[in-house]
């Protein structure tokens, strides 16, 4: 761990306060070594305003479940009662948190989906996934359940091929990149329409709130490339609390 800061976490009151939370790690900068973690929130309820603050960040080497838990124990300790969390699909995320709702960002999930199977698939069963895939946000979990089944059906045999290899005889999946997708959708299905089951919670369906302020921290440090490492840093730091 390279820093740690609680500066956005120690103007929230203590008082209890109801949120859902945002939590999401990624380069800050173009610098491979500066990896930042953030959670932030979305107001359900509070005399206090929630929308947008910093909640918790840190500076880290990896991206691990512990440092999420333990960044979410923390805010718990502060008296924010925690409703609901969005994450954009990290394996092990999902059973980490105990009784509270995980919301999987739909938008990452379209993104994974896009990269198994490309901007412009070859295939007709790919294609069919694909823009299947696009009306994740416009349908509900029965709908979108349905539809997927229904895709599995029609081309589960196609799913199932196998080709042999000339030089050691073993066989693979031929199309293991449509399976990749198919099997991502089938994985995470659980967790992509949490934000329906639970309406008074008012979970946001993506993380785009967080990609978002990412996205304006990115190009402000283009303009300051010559900056070391520390003034960096120290620039993201001042960024959060304006």
């Amino acid at each position: 761990m390279l820093r740690f800061c609680r500066d956005a976490i120690n103007r929230v009151s203590t008082e209890c306060c109801r949120c859902c939370c945002f939590v999401e790690t990624q380069y800050a900068a173009s610098q491979r070594w500066l990896l930042l973690q953030r959670i932030i929130a979305q107001q359900i309820d509070s005399k206090y305003s929630l929308d947008g603050v910093v909640l918790y960040k840190q500076y880290v080497r990896y991206e691990t479940n512990a440092l999420y838990l333990s960044g979410i124990s923390e805010i718990s300790r502060r008296g924010i009662d925690i409703q609901a969390i969005v994450c954009d699909g990290r394996q092990g995320l999902f059973g980490l948190f105990g009784d509270i709702p995980v919301q999987m960002c739909q938008f990452h999930q379209i993104q994974i989906v896009q990269r198994y199977l490309t901007r412009k698939p070859k295939t007709q069963a790919a294609i069919e996934l694909k823009k299947l895939t696009l009306k994740l946000t416009k349908q509900t979990k029965i709908e979108f359940t349905n539809s997927l089944n229904n895709w599995y059906l029609r081309w589960s045999d196609y799913l199932n091929e196998r080709s042999k290899s000339p030089s050691t005889g073993k066989t693979y999946y031929t199309h293991k990149c449509l399976r990749g997708a198919c099997l991502s959708l089938k994985r995470h299905l659980p967790y992509l329409f949490v934000f329906q089951e639970y309406k008074e919670l008012m979970i946001p369906n993506t993380t785009n709130a967080l990609d978002g302020q990412f996205s304006d921290l990115k190009n402000k440090l283009r303009n300051h490339n010559g900056l070391s490492k520390a003034r960096k840093m120290k620039f993201i730091d001042g960024f959060f609390k304006a």
